[in-house]
């Protein structure tokens, strides 16, 4: 575990405090050119009799039924339980300008009790959007994302088989009504608001057109006058601010995730002239409960002995070590690493070096 924490933090060490040039596309998101969340409720079928228990799902019945009857079947009042129909919630993305006849991605989802819908096949299912409109009708093969298998005494799974995609697996029907073409203004909003970063935008677009066209709101939002820029049209402008390169200003971050004992520093994280000690103690309790059993052909019971066992290990941790003042990640690396301390030690430590204020930025733990 020590070896992976070093591994984590020496890895970024060649890397420059100053951060490299990235593309406004890559830290901005265009106000209104956006996608539409759409979801559906339809039926799979062709599962290997791995669907739905009708007593357990008698909402996957009813849709079957309704399907049916809705084809010229009819199975009012018969005894119609299949074990290889599944019903699903259908989840997809709308993507910005999207036309009529594209094709998108679906992913498939279980709602009822079916082992697995591996091999299934989604029948014609409508997704609306979030007004209640129809804008794709999805239908396809599903490709699960696990497996499973089992027998009288044992079943084993592989991920998750009641959950899958189809690629291209529903048809746009409907467009959204948007006049991408009319703006006159649109605002650029920052993915991780920052003053600084939010400057160098206004600045940067400034200088690619050779007049005042950007203006910056706040620190996440930069407005950007299309008519001033001369352009032959709204896509033009967009086209163009994209790729333009701005050096983005980030905070000084630790972050930390207890479970999988990592932790992630960023360029720009520094630490105060700092001694640190660290030690544990190991509290261990064992129980080892004894049975006595009576004399032989005598009235007697049978008598379980509680016996415990506690003891407290004093570990030997680190000795007083001093960090000093470091200007360089890699100099708040060389410090922390040579307190020769396990990932879960050192968020402790962290942790501690925080609460004293040597520690200079935004600490996260997740």
């Amino acid at each position: 575990m020590i070896r992976a924490f070093v591994f984590l933090l020496a890895v970024m060490l060649p890397f420059s405090a100053q951060t490299a040039p990235i593309r406004i596309k890559d830290l901005v998101e265009f106000d209104g050119v956006r996608g539409n969340d759409l979801v559906g409720y339809g039926l799979v079928v062709g599962l290997n009799g791995t669907g739905d228990g009708m007593r357990n799902a008698p909402f996957t019945e009813e849709i079957l039924t309704n399907l049916l009857e809705r084809l010229g079947v009819n199975v009012t009042g018969e005894q119609f339980r299949p074990k290889n129909v599944a019903a699903v919630f259908v989840t997809s993305s709308l993507p910005p300008f999207a036309r009529m006849g594209g094709q998108i991605d679906v992913t498939v989802s279980a709602i009822g009790d079916a082992k697995s819908l591996l091999g299934g096949t989604l029948v014609m299912t409508p997704l609306n959007g979030a007004d209640g409109q129809v804008y794709a009708v999805a239908q396809g093969t599903i490709i699960a994302g696990g497996l499973s298998a089992e027998g009288d005494g044992a079943r084993v799974v592989q991920g998750v088989p009641t959950a899958g995609v189809i690629p291209s697996g529903a048809r746009v029907e409907q467009e959204i009504d948007f006049d991408f073409g009319g703006l006159r203004n649109i605002r650029l909003a920052l993915r991780n608001a920052d003053f600084t970063t939010a400057g160098r935008i206004e600045a940067a677009i400034n200088s690619e057109f050779g007049r005042q066209v950007a203006e910056m709101l706040d620190s996440g939002t930069v407005s950007l006058n299309l008519a001033a820029t001369r352009a032959a049209s709204p896509a033009h402008v967009l086209a163009r601010v994209e790729n333009i390169l701005v050096e983005p200003a980030t905070r000084a971050r630790v972050v930390v995730d207890q479970r999988s004992g990592t932790i992630v520093m960023g360029a720009d994280v520094r630490i105060s002239r700092v001694a640190v000690a660290q030690g544990g103690l190991t509290l261990r309790v064992d129980e080892a409960p004894a049975v006595v059993q009576p004399n032989p052909f005598s009235n007697g019971q049978s008598v379980i002995v509680p016996r415990t066992s506690a003891a407290i290990e004093q570990k030997t941790g680190t000795g007083m070590a001093e960090l000093d003042g470091s200007t360089s990640l890699s100099e708040v690396v060389a410090g922390l690493n040579a307190l020769g301390v396990a990932p879960n030690n050192m968020i402790d430590i962290l942790k501690s070096i925080n609460a004293a204020g040597a520690l200079h930025a935004e600490f996260l733990v997740r």
